[in-house]
C-alpha cells in the first residue's frame, strides 16, 4: 500500500463571535512558511525517496495571519491518519487557546471581518502583485499527498485522475458563507482559489518532460512569482514523493477528512495501474473539468453533479456512489471498501460541512434573530465539531484574555 498524508488550514477564531483572529504568528513563534509553498531552484526537479518524505509533522503558517496550517507524517491506513488528523488539530488548538482563541475547520470565514497578510516579503509580492485576490485570500483548502515511485509515475496518475477530482470537491463542500454573506455555492472556496492564474483543472502532459515544459512556460510568462504559485488542482509535490491533491475544502469532521485521503489514494493506485497496463487516460477537455468543477462547488452533495464517465448531469449522491465504484477493486485490495461506502454514504445522509454549517445558522435564526445574523453560532458549532474526537477539553487549562487583533 502507499503511504498517504495530508495538509488542513483551519482558522483561527475568537471562540465568543467566530470572528477570524490575526494570530498564527504569535502561535507558530518563530515558525517557517509551508514547505510546499516556498520557491525552490527551478532547475532541481529530483524527487527523492520515501525516506525523504518521512520527518515532517505540526505547525506552519500560511498567506493569512487567521489561519494556521497543520501537516501529517506520512501513514499507511485510515485509522493511523484520522488519528493524526486529530491530533493536528488539537496540536493547533492548544496553540490558540494559550491566546484566548481557538480553530475551527473551516473552508471560508462566516463572519465578516478584514484578512491580514503574513508578514514575509514572498507574500508581500504576492499581495502586490495580485492585488484583491491575494487581498481577500482567506481560505482553508485540505491537500491530499500520496505516494510515488517516479516523476513519470505521477504524471501518469494527473493525466488520468483529473476527470474525476471534481467529486471530491462536492464530497468536501464546507463554504458556504464568506464574509456575512450566504454565497449560494457549497464551496464558495473553490469560487475564491480559483481567481489565482494557474489554479484549476490542468490538459494532459503524458510524459514528465511534458509537465515539466508546462511548468516552464507557465514561469517564464512572468504571471506568477516562482513555482510554489502553481495552484493546479493536483500536482507533483516539489518537496515530497507525492502526487499532492488540492481541490478538496478543509472538511469540518477529521473523519470525512480522512475519507477524502483514502479515495486519493485509491484514485492514485488505480491511475498507476491504468498506466501500467496501457490504459490512456480518457481525453476530456480541461473546459469540460471546470464545468464539472463549478459544478461541484455549486451543488456540492445537494443536487447534480456532472458524471465523470460522459459529463452530463445526474444526482450527485449517484455519482460519489459511482465513484467508490470504480475504485472498488483497489479499495477491496487494500482493505477500505467497506469504510468508504459507509463514509460516503454517512456524508450523503447527513450531509456535507456546507449543510452542517447553514443547520447551525438556521437554528441559530429560529429564536429571536442574532445581530450577528447566525454567523457567530456557526463559528461556534464548527469549533466543536473540529476537536470532536481530539482531545478531552477539561483536560487544557484555562485560557488567558483574547489578545487584541492588530488593525494593520
Amino acid at each position: 500500500m502507499r503511504t498517504f498524508g495530508v495538509e488542513e488550514e483551519l482558522l483561527i477564531v475568537d471562540p465568543e463571535s467566530g470572528e477570524p483572529l490575526a494570530l498564527a504568528d504569535a502561535l507558530l513563534a518563530g515558525h517557517n512558511v509551508a514547505a510546499d509553498d516556498l520557491p525552490v531552484d527551478r532547475d532541481v526537479h529530483h524527487i527523492g525517496n520515501q525516506a525523504d518524505y518521512d520527518d515532517e509533522m505540526g505547525l506552519s503558517a500560511e498567506l493569512k495571519l487567521e489561519q494556521i496550517e497543520t501537516q501529517t507524517r506520512p501513514c499507511l491506513e485510515y485509522g493511523s491518519l484520522l488519528e493524526q488528523i486529530r491530533a493536528g488539530r488539537a496540536l493547533a488548538d492548544q496553540a490558540a487557546r494559550k491566546h484566548g482563541a481557538r480553530v475551527a475547520a473551516l473552508a471560508t470565514s462566516p463572519v465578516a471581518s478584514p484578512s491580514h497578510t503574513t508578514p514575509d516579503p514572498r507574500y508581500a509580492r504576492m499581495l502586490e502583485r495580485f492585488g484583491l485576490t491575494a487581498q481577500e485570500q482567506l481560505t482553508c483548502g485540505f491537500h491530499v499527498h500520496t505516494y510515488i515511485e517516479s516523476p513519470e509515475e505521477g504524471v501518469a496518475v494527473l493525466d488520468r485522475i483529473r476527470d474525476k477530482l471534481a467529486v471530491l470537491t462536492a464530497l468536501s463542500a464546507n463554504s458556504p458563507f464568506w464574509n456575512g454573506v450566504p454565497t449560494g455555492f457549497e464551496s464558495y472556496r473553490t469560487q475564491a482559489w480559483n481567481r489565482w492564474p494557474t489554479a484549476g483543472p490542468a490538459g494532459i502532459y503524458s510524459t514528465y518532460p511534458a509537465y515539466r515544459r508546462v511548468v516552464t512556460r507557465l514561469l517564464d510568462t512572468g504571471v506568477m512569482l516562482d513555482e510554489g504559485m502553481l495552484y493546479f488542482d493536483a500536482r507533483l509535490s516539489r518537496n515530497h514523493p507525492t502526487v499532492e491533491v488540492r481541490v478538496a475544502d478543509v472538511c469540518l469532521r477529521a473523519e470525512d477528512a480522512a475519507l477524502i485521503a483514502v479515495l486519493v489514494r485509491a484514485l492514485v493506485e488505480s491511475a498507476s495501474r491504468e498506466w501500467r497496463g496501457d490504459v490512456d487516460p480518457a481525453p476530456v477537455p480541461t473546459v469540460l473539468l471546470r464545468m464539472a468543477s463549478w459544478q461541484a462547488s455549486s451543488e456540492g452533495l445537494s443536487g447534480e453533479l456532472l458524471d465523470f464517465g460522459n459529463f452530463r448531469p445526474a444526482p450527485a449522491a449517484d455519482v460519489a456512489r459511482s465513484l467508490v465504484d470504480y475504485l472498488a477493486p483497489v479499495l477491496e485490495e487494500q482493505g477500505e471498501l467497506a469504510l468508504a461506502r459507509r463514509g460516503v454514504e454517512d456524508i450523503i445522509a447527513r450531509g456535507t460541512g456546507a449543510a452542517e454549517q447553514r443547520r447551525a445558522r438556521d437554528k441559530a435564526l429560529a429564536g429571536p434573530p442574532p445581530e450577528d445574523m447566525g454567523f457567530g453560532a456557526v463559528v461556534r458549532q464548527a469549533v466543536y465539531v473540529t476537536m470532536r474526537g481530539s482531545l478531552d477539553l477539561a483536560e487544557v487549562e484555562t485560557t488567558p484574555e483574547l489578545l487584541r487583533v492588530r488593525q494593520a
